[in-house]
């Protein structure tokens, strides 16, 4: 990259056109203490010290730290207390794109709030510690990490090596309106992220009270007009069935199909697009699921079943193609496919889950699959229940692509915005 290319981003705010300035961590941070001790385990009784754990980084219970956040308490001793605007650094990841994850003080919990074991505590001196909070998440600065950190199965950073890293950087004021606009992104995710999580928490309230539990023939809550009891059926009674096969050989990137195979199924038990297509022949076009029919995976290629037994309902014909170790569930007339979808993915996915078999890698087979029981109402009730998760899926996906749109909003903007 040529010098005068580097002291400028991409993306700029109007009225700013100074050349950006070229720094170094060290430069524009005072490391304070922090402390490498265990944390002690939370006490019975309130001492006032509250502790930053490298932990508390990492999974986001101190990302920023506001007078809300909840973190344990400690006994108090000789400690360094951090400040607001202070960073706190984890330095030790168990992958390198976690390598310095950072953490901003932007309001004390507590009088008393100290930084320990894997932690860097730095004290910005002529700079935004929101701008080098984001500056942090950058990919030019996780590329240096990536360079300087040490380790194998876990990845660490040394002040020593942290305090080497340059940048360039703005004005204070352009320092705040870039700031402004990536916070505003955040503030608009974090409002999306509590949406969909009070979504998905109704969709497993419904999920508890709109079917049957504990061999009762009745489920809690009903729409009205239902009153009947619901019938205990076996799946293979409802739903006809046609298997996989290989077809890798048949991949090719101009096919006309679009592959199901075990990385197609998500956690949500949506479609994920692998950009693998197949070809149109007389193998392929015998294992094309057609639209009502859902496909189900038999294996796992984890121990702990994350995926087995996950139901996809496709809603278009001559779109999707089958690939081996996954089913395709053609449901008879007295079996809605919205409410397959909703019970499959749900009370029945358990009932999979117990009869799976191996060991690092999971899998069932069918016949055993349509071996099991499932209840179910009558087709009017089961149409009813099926088109209410339906719009309740769709409103979650719509809220997963609007989070989806912001991360990527935000990814751009750390490209674009420094330099």
């Amino acid at each position: 990259m040529k010098d005068n290319q580097a002291k400028y981003p991409q993306l700029r705010f109007k009225g700013f056109t100074d050349p950006w300035e070229k720094r170094s961590l060290d430069e524009i941070t005072t490391k304070t203490k922090s402390y490498s001790l265990s944390r002690d385990v939370e006490r019975d009784h309130e001492t006032g010290y509250r502790y930053i754990h490298y932990g508390d980084i990492h999974t986001g219970v101190a990302d920023i730290v506001t007078e809300h956040t909840n973190l344990p308490n400690i006994e108090p001793a000789n400690y360094d207390e951090l400040r607001v605007n202070d960073l706190v650094v984890a330095d030790a990841s168990e992958d390198y794109q976690g390598i310095a994850e950072p953490a901003v003080v932007v309001g004390l919990p507590t009088q008393h709030l100290v930084a320990g074991l894997h932690t860097i505590a730095l004290r910005p001196s002529s700079a935004s510690s929101l701008y080098l909070y984001y500056l942090l998440h950058t990919e030019s600065f996780k590329h240096f990490g990536y360079q300087t950190g040490t380790g194998l199965k876990v990845f660490g950073i040394s002040w020593s090596n942290l305090s080497k890293f340059t940048f360039m950087i703005p004005s204070r004021p352009e320092q705040e309106k870039i700031v402004k606009l990536i916070e505003s992104v955040d503030n608009l995710t974090s409002d999306n992220q509590r949406k969909l999580a009070k979504l998905k928490e109704l969709k497993q309230g419904y999920l508890q009270k709109l079917f049957p539990k504990n061999g009762s023939k009745f489920p809690q809550l009903r729409f009205t007009g239902f009153a009947d009891a619901w019938e205990e059926r076996k799946l293979s009674d409802v739903a006809n069935h046609r298997g996989g096969t290989a077809i890798e050989k048949y991949f090719d990137k101009d096919g006309v199909y679009k592959v199901i195979s075990i990385g197609s199924y998500g956690l949500n038990s949506q479609y994920v697009d692998q950009n693998i297509r197949a070809i149109s022949n007389e193998i392929t076009d015998g294992r094309v699921v057609n639209s009502g029919e859902l496909t189900m995976v038999l294996n796992d290629k984890t121990a702990n079943g994350t995926i087995i037994g996950r139901t996809l309902l496709v809603e278009k014909d001559n779109e999707y193609v089958i690939n081996q170790r996954t089913e395709i569930i053609s449901p008879k007339e007295n079996f809605d496919s919205n409410f397959a979808y909703t019970i499959l993915n749900g009370p029945f996915r358990e009932k999979v889950k117990r009869i799976v078999q191996g060991g690092t890698q999971i899998y069932v087979n069918y016949p055993a699959v349509s071996n099991l029981n499932l209840e179910l109402p009558k087709i009017e009730e089961q149409q009813k229940i099926g088109s209410f998760f339906k719009q309740l899926d769709d409103t979650i996906a719509l809220h997963q692509r609007k989070l989806e749109k912001l991360q990527e909003l935000k990814k751009g903007y750390l490209q674009k915005m420094f330099c």
